[in-house]
């Protein structure tokens, strides 16, 4: 599987930013995807998750403010960023796990939040 992100850049406080990411390959219809972030100096973690049936999944800290969702005829995860902090500044992974519980992971695009 191959995952392909774009949407990432720079943003003033406050802003918005949509993330979009296209897996392609073995697809299989059963599957996860979703987005994980690392700040520098930090672990990477979670962000939000959409399964094939739709079932999503947000962190604390952008639960409110993100919106994740999946198109699945063109196997496309979006992610909608919106009232954007300095502290969501992150490169942000696209994730996939198939149905045998197999991850693979995007290269990351960069998203800062600044004035």
């Amino acid at each position: 599987v191959q995952l392909q992100a774009s949407g990432g850049g720079l943003v003033q406080p406050g802003g918005s930013l949509r993330l979009s990411c296209a897996a392609s390959g073995s697809i299989s219809s059963i599957n996860t995807m979703g987005w994980y972030r690392q700040a520098p100096g930090k672990l990477r973690e979670l962000v939000a998750t959409i399964s094939s049936s739709f079932s999503t999944n947000y962190a604390d800290s952008v639960k409110g403010r993100f919106i994740i969702s999946r198109d699945n005829a063109k196997n496309t995860v979006f992610l909608q960023m919106n009232s954007l902090k300095p502290e969501d500044t992150a490169v942000y992974y696209c994730y996939y796990r198939n149905r045998y519980d197999l991850d693979y992971w995007g290269k990351g695009t960069l998203v800062t939040v600044s004035s």
